[in-house]
């Protein structure tokens, strides 16, 4: 419950902020562009901390990485929340940062460690819930909070749910890995921090340096660079920072591609939609909160169907399914005005978010499930990773559209503000439907896997093997032994 806590916490923030960029932009004096780098800074931190998370996993207990996330989270949301200046609320949102990049891979790989083969589906699913959920009832969460008082209502929301959080892995968290320390490489360090930091910071300053700037290009270039040299690097070491062997095993690479692909779709959606209702069709920000609400509810829905729908017949149909009608959701947005029904607008957003959480879940399962054991908290750590990195370039993308869209319509003779904000929101919208058009292709490249029966005795003796492993983590933590639940479940299976 804690790392749920804090993924919902970590994820929530990402789009939470959205709706309140207008007025941060006014709090502090600084133009939207600039107030972006609450979001995007906030990513590029993730990024940054994200791919060490292995590592560290096996240096230091899962219970004390979580609550040291989960206690510098609740620290950068305080930060932001009482900050006199931007420079102090975006100092806030790295710490933020730091505490979301080590939350979320743990969250997964602690699934992976202890849930039994035949209810991993099931299990992903709740953490589609948490990921998928977060962000889409964050604009509505954060028009009520700015509604009710101000912007910093949201930062203190923040941390609420990760003082929640906190309570509750400090009392039941376990320690299922045993800790092996290996040798920290520095070289894996610097290159990491450069080549993920340096494709984020670049996408993140194309917004108001342009595409083609020296500093937007310089920073993409290096980062891009020294990703190569830090992906060799791996290759060549015994024990590397994130095993590179991951990306050998076909379902793998298919399904991260998707998944990164439908995040993708899920931030510059919801990056736009907001700003669209209110600087559009001119809605109040409290109103805007509870019209992204019916998207918000329908995908916590589907987040909780669509593992199991995985558990029965796999990942294929439902993730074609899913981004087939992220499409027609995305399209119809395209004919989205200022004078449409309000309607209209709502039910093109519960079109997508019925078919990004139904690709969702199973994608990621898909994607996990085909590496071995002993790489899934590695495969988790780059799946997280990638998928903040390319947020951050996804919502760079939407916002330079959006922005590009508005130049467009002032360079045509246009003088109305909101036709041109729907101009530039109609670029965006097109983003998220190219997006959307590519995660189907790549969908129809699952393997479509025969899945065994599993007979009644092999499931509960399934179940006994978990409920036996799950005793002997938690005797693992009161006596200090280091042994990992799958060891507790094969003695079980011996005996």
């Amino acid at each position: 419950m804690g790392l749920y806590c804090g993924g919902f916490a970590g994820m929530y923030s990402e789009t939470a902020l959205n709706i309140a960029l207008p007025q941060l932009s006014l709090a502090f004096g600084v133009d939207v562009s600039v107030t972006q780098w609450l979001v995007v800074g906030y990513m590029l931190v993730i990024g940054v901390v994200l791919p060490f998370a292995s590592l560290l996993m096996k240096w230091f207990s899962a219970r004390k990485l979580t609550l040291f996330a989960l206690g510098a989270f609740f620290v950068g949301a305080v930060a932001s929340a009482v900050a006199p200046s931007f420079p102090v609320a975006l100092a806030g949102r790295a710490v933020q940062g730091i505490g979301t990049g080590l939350v979320l891979p743990i969250m997964f790989a602690m699934v992976l460690e202890v849930i039994p083969p035949h209810k991993i589906g099931a299990a992903m699913g709740t953490n589609a819930l948490v990921i998928m959920f977060a962000p889409a009832i964050g604009p509505t969460l954060a028009g009520a909070l700015i509604g009710a008082g101000s912007w910093r209502l949201v930062f203190a929301s923040f941390a609420v749910i990760a003082l929640v959080g906190i309570i509750f892995a400090w009392k039941f968290e376990v320690n299922p890995y045993k800790l092996t320390r290996p040798s920290i490489d520095a070289p894996s360090v610097a290159l990491s921090v450069v080549g993920f930091g340096g494709i984020v910071l670049g996408a993140g300053m194309a917004s108001s340096c342009g595409w083609a700037s020296p500093i937007v290009l310089g920073g993409l270039v290096a980062g891009l660079v020294c990703l190569a040299l830090y992906v060799r690097r791996q290759l060549s070491m015994e024990v590397p920072v994130i095993d590179m062997r991951i990306f050998s095993h076909q379902g793998f690479r298919v399904g991260a591609v998707c998944m990164m692909v439908n995040f993708g779709i899920t931030l510059s959606a919801m990056y736009i939609l907001p700003q669209f209702y209110q600087n559009g069709m001119l809605l109040a920000v409290a109103v805007t909160g509870v019209v992204m609400l019916p998207g918000g509810i329908v995908n916590a829905l589907m987040s909780m169907i669509s593992g199991r729908i995985y558990d029965r017949i796999g990942a294929r149909g439902p993730a074609v399914c899913g981004f087939g009608l992220s499409i027609v959701g995305a399209a119809a947005l395209l004919f989205a005005t200022p004078e449409s029904p309000l309607a209209y607008v709502i039910a093109c957003h519960v079109v997508m978010m019925v078919g990004v959480p139904l690709a969702m879940s199973p994608c990621q399962t898909h994607a996990l499930s085909s590496l071995p054991r002993e790489l899934s908290t590695d495969g988790s750590t780059a799946l997280n990773t990638m998928q903040q990195v390319l947020g951050a370039v996804c919502t760079a993308v939407a916002t330079s559209l959006l922005t590009a869209g508005q130049a467009s319509y002032a360079a045509a003779g246009g003088a109305d503000a909101t036709l041109a904000f729907t101009q530039g929101s109609h670029w965006g919208f097109a983003f998220a439907l190219a997006l959307a058009v590519v995660g189907f292709a790549c969908a129809l490249r699952i393997k479509v896997k025969k899945r065994a029966n599993v007979g009644t005795g092999e499931v509960a003796a399934a179940d006994a093997a978990a409920r036996a492993a799950a005793k002997a983590s938690a005797a693992n933590v009161a006596t200090g032994d280091g042994s990992s639940p799958r060891d507790a479940a094969k003695s079980g299976a011996r005996a």
